[in-house]
């Protein structure tokens, strides 16, 4: 499963399934970026069903996935506001798109993988100033491509066909420009 890394300083509080339902079906009807990538995944051939974003409570520490083939997985136990839904959903949706327009991409390969990432933490607003001042990091200069890269090394680090030390950097480093610059299904980052 491809995931949304939760960086160690944040404490996760969790809501209850219902809850996190709740706010799933809120941002599916009213979050314009997620009514957006699930139009898109449509009209790119990925029918994203009823039963395609899951609420499950995940062992890792992490806020969401994208599970293959079943769909994206929000994890009601590391999530605890409707921002925070809205944007693991954007983050996995656009994983998801990537996995629909890709014919080749293989999420054990770590340099496809980084390239996903690259992409899901510069167009889902991971790394928007407001983010990454929550998380202490109050550079300016590069500011965004820092912190994309960043966080596509913590998660692709997290794939076990990534472990090796120095394996998730590589990747990264070997996808970025090219990713980084890829910003479909939108016309530039959001």
């Amino acid at each position: 499963m491809s995931s949304d890394v939760e960086e160690p300083e944040r404490k996760p509080r969790g809501i209850s399934t219902e809850d996190c339902q709740r706010m799933v079906d809120r941002a599916i009807s009213r979050d314009p970026v997620v009514k957006f990538l699930l139009e898109k995944l449509n009209e790119a051939g990925c029918t994203a069903g009823e039963h395609f974003i899951r609420i499950e409570s995940c062992p890792q520490a992490v806020v969401g996935g994208l599970r293959i083939p079943d769909g994206v997985v929000v994890c009601s136990n590391h999530v605890s506001a409707q921002e925070e839904v809205n944007h693991t959903l954007t983050h996995e949706l656009i994983h998801a798109y990537d996995h629909c327009r890709a014919a080749d991409l293989d999420w054990r390969n770590c340099e496809h993988h980084a390239c996903s990432e690259v992409r899901a933490a510069s167009l889902s607003g991971d790394c928007h100033f407001k983010q990454e001042l929550f998380r202490g990091n109050f550079g300016i200069r590069g500011q965004h491509q820092s912190c994309v890269r960043r966080r596509a090394e913590l998660s692709v680090s997290m794939n076990p066909h990534c472990k090796l030390p120095g394996m998730a950097r590589r990747a990264v480093d070997r996808a970025f420009e090219r990713c980084f610059a890829d910003t479909a299904p939108f016309d530039r980052i959001p």
